[in-house]
């Protein structure tokens, strides 16, 4: 079949369509701004509260994640000190980057001003990429990635420059420092060029340049894995078991459309799909969809791990949108353009009432509350940490001489050490994740407040009393308020610290 985004002939080059920046900018604009306007409401995710707790270790690695986004978060710790806009401005940045990106993906496929204001207002009201500014997390940086591979590919097999290597690889490398899933999108790449015509980039040595750029830009993390003994593998086969068990790996094709793309949108990349299929030019980027998705599904992968896959899709439907409603008379284009545009932004306000913090307070806030479990991991963790601090001011003078925190989860623990030095606490002595790598004190306390352990694992201390409660005065039901909501102040492990701390080892 003949390219559908065919470059024009010179003496036709006038009519070429240009890009149209302004407006890419002003929709990421947009989308930064109601972000700055409301992330500073509620308060820091346990997620994020792990990440600034790495983010204070710096390392090559991390048991549940590469070293890149902790790096990240210690720049804006560094620059806005703990202010929740400033230390989420840098996921704002990378969606906003995205969205222009994807405009951008609408234009070198041969779109005019409608495709690429389509495009980005595809990804600027869909579910997954209004989360990502939202929160500083992996995921929020490895979205961008995706998008970006996506970008070079396109360019790769527009210009047939095959120099675009150097930049696929690079940011591949990119994406392993992020989130390892990046090897799914990688097989999806590799696919697509063995698949398709672009398997003539096999002989070439930027191909294989790009390559060997991608894995020295991810290698020192790959030495430190070594050296952990892979650990990061152990903690990704313990979620992964976890998430099956749970049924968070449920409902994969529906989050498709639910969750990583507006729902009204799916008519855009089901067609830039198909566009890809059938252009023989850019085919790649059809594997480079199909690939990840037969494996994420086989894996029983969570519905959100496909995201970044998407705005290369919703480019591609725009540019054939418009091309199909270009050949409609004016009265038919006008009701499909309207009935497609409502629909679109319906859907993106419905969402953002879910998932943006839009509300401090009243029914909206309410609303959000109830469906949004990340927004509820946002609320009570100050108190958290005066409760603990309570506790310790009501210690007599020899327990206190001697104390630690120890904390049940990830969760917890970033919020005594983040958080804590406002009241005076120690660093907590934590059993998971990262913070188990980096072990307890020496020597031990012999005194512990312990946070957010059950009372069958409470066995493992010796003389416990209850010394206070883990809640929020707003009353919201979340992981602490529910799961552990008890506080106790213990004589110390019953078996001895090194044999202690080999035993309870945690990943979460």
């Amino acid at each position: 079949m003949e390219s559908v985004t065919a470059e024009p002939d010179l003496g036709q080059a006038s009519s070429r369509p240009s890009v149209d920046m302004w407006a890419l900018v002003g929709i990421a604009a947009a989308v930064a701004l109601v972000h700055v306007v409301t992330n500073g409401r509620y308060g820091l995710h346990r997620d994020e509260l792990q990440v600034l707790s790495d983010a204070r270790h710096l390392d090559w690695g991390f048991v549940p994640y590469p070293p890149l986004t902790p790096f990240v978060e210690r720049i804006a710790l560094s620059l806005f000190g703990l202010s929740l806009v400033g230390l989420r401005m840098f996921s704002v940045i990378a969606q906003a980057a995205a969205v222009v990106v994807t405009g951008l993906m609408a234009y070198e496929l041969g779109g005019g001003r409608l495709a690429q204001v389509t495009a980005a207002l595809a990804i600027a009201l869909s579910g997954l990429p209004l989360f990502e500014g939202t929160e500083f997390q992996y995921t929020t940086f490895d979205y961008l990635w995706w998008t970006l591979i996506a970008y070079f590919v396109i360019r790769l097999l527009k210009t047939e420059n095959p120099r675009w290597w150097l930049a696929i690889g690079a940011t591949i490398g990119l994406g392993f420092l992020t989130k390892y899933t990046m090897g799914f999108y990688l097989a999806g790449i590799l696919g697509g060029v063995a698949l398709t015509r672009a398997r003539r980039y096999l002989f070439s040595g930027w191909f294989w340049g790009g390559m060997a750029l991608g894995f020295l830009i991810c290698l020192p993390n790959l030495i430190w894995q070594i050296q952990h003994g892979f650990i990061s593998l152990h903690f990704l086969q313990h979620i992964h078991k976890r998430d099956v068990r749970q049924g968070r790996a449920d409902g994969f094709l529906l989050d498709q459309f639910w969750v990583c793309t507006n729902t009204f949108s799916a008519p855009l990349w089901i067609g830039g799909l198909l566009g890809y299929l059938w252009d023989r030019r850019y085919r790649m980027l059809g594997w480079m969809y199909l690939i990840p998705l037969a494996l994420f599904m086989v894996g029983k992968g969570r519905g959100y791990y496909l995201g970044g896959v998407y705005p290369m899709l919703w480019a591609m439907g725009a540019v054939l949108g418009e091309r199909w409603v270009a050949s409609m008379s004016k009265a038919p284009r006008r009701v499909v353009q309207t009935v497609f545009f409502v629909g679109l932004a319906a859907y993106g306000l419905i969402f953002s009432a879910i998932v943006l913090p839009l509300a401090s307070g009243g029914r909206l806030k309410q609303f959000a509350l109830k469906n949004n479990g990340d927004l509820r991991e946002e609320i009570g963790w100050d108190e958290l940490v005066k409760s603990v601090a309570d506790i310790r001011d009501s210690l007599p003078p020899e327990e206190r001489g001697s104390l630690g925190v120890i904390v049940g989860n990830y969760g917890e623990g970033g919020a005594i050490e983040i958080l804590g030095p406002a009241y005076g606490l120690p660093l907590p002595i934590s059993r998971t994740n990262s913070a188990w790598l980096r072990g307890y004190p020496d020597p031990p306390p012999t005194t512990l407040i312990v946070v957010g352990w059950s009372r069958k694992e409470m066995e493992a201390f010796r003389s416990c009393r209850l010394a206070g409660h883990n809640g929020n005065s707003l009353g919201v039901k979340n992981e602490e308020s529910e799961d552990h909501p008890d506080i106790y102040v213990c004589a110390g492990p019953t078996k001895p610290w090194p044999e202690f701390w080999k035993e309870h080892q945690a990943f979460g």
